[in-house]
């Protein structure tokens, strides 16, 4: 699903692609997609279909318990590899639509729950899962709710992550291996060699509220809106300065 114009004018906008989590689709943030295409971002929502509903509750129902389903999905090697390829597909779709000959200004991969976890492989982290990792596209990344160290990734699977980096969660995000803390542990274990690696969490947010559910899914994603494109921007134009402060939501960098 796509959002706003590729072109502004005779020149084309700044892409914004993005991953669902395990057991969503192209229809899924809605809210990021549009609140960054009124900021003037092309914004396209990927389709998994190898990690889509049909899959997880496949899974979910083999499984003894839905964390092991859910657990199996995102650790098997071939739905990863099928997201990476989804990625090249949705970037080579997204450069066509644009007309200028001087191309995409700048492209961003954004993704949730295991679409942080493809953000991650794409950028380079390193996996358990005996894959290969992606081919680092994009001029920037946004983590949403990826895993910390756990079946996925080890403890220093993030150190060859070399371009700006936002990892986000929240306080009551929790995690497949843990509790909503190891969240943050890809932030902290980025080589910060390039001076745009943001944190942000939020606090009261949850798993689903990333995904636009919950009781507070409204006040958080205008938040994530606003804290995305505030490190998209800082990213596009190299000054990566952390914006002013909104309650209830830590944000760091280095």
């Amino acid at each position: 699903m796509a959002y706003g114009s590729a072109m502004t004018g005779n020149a084309c906008a700044p892409l914004a692609l993005i991953s669902h989590g395990a057991g969503g689709s192209e229809r899924g943030y809605a809210y990021l997609a549009q609140g960054l295409a009124k900021r003037g971002w092309f914004a396209v929502v990927m389709g998994h279909k190898e990690s889509g509903r049909a899959v997880i509750e496949q899974d979910i129902n083999n499984a003894p318990t839905i964390h092991a389903g859910i657990q199996q999905l995102v650790t098997t090697p071939a739905a990863n590899e099928a997201r990476l390829m989804d990625v090249g597909a949705g970037l080579a779709w997204a450069n066509a639509q644009c007309k200028a000959a001087s191309g995409v200004p700048f492209r961003a991969l954004l993704g949730h729950s295991m679409g942080g976890e493809t953000v991650m492989l794409e950028a380079g982290a390193k996996s358990k899962l005996g894959i290969a990792s992606g081919k680092d596209r994009f001029d920037a990344y946004v983590a949403m709710s990826s895993e910390g160290p756990g079946p996925v990734f080890d403890e220093g699977a993030w150190q060859r992550i070399h371009k700006p980096m936002f990892v986000l969660t929240g306080t009551l995000d929790g995690a497949l291996n843990g509790g909503p803390e190891t969240r943050t542990a890809p932030y902290f274990g980025l080589p910060g060699d390039q001076g745009c690696d943001w944190l942000g969490v939020i606090t009261g947010a949850t798993h689903s509220s990333f995904g636009g559910r919950g009781p507070n899914a409204a006040m958080v994603n205008q938040e994530i809106v606003y804290a995305v494109d505030s490190f998209l921007q800082g990213a596009r134009t190299g000054k990566c300065v952390l914006p002013p402060k909104v309650a209830g939501f830590r944000l760091e960098s280095k």
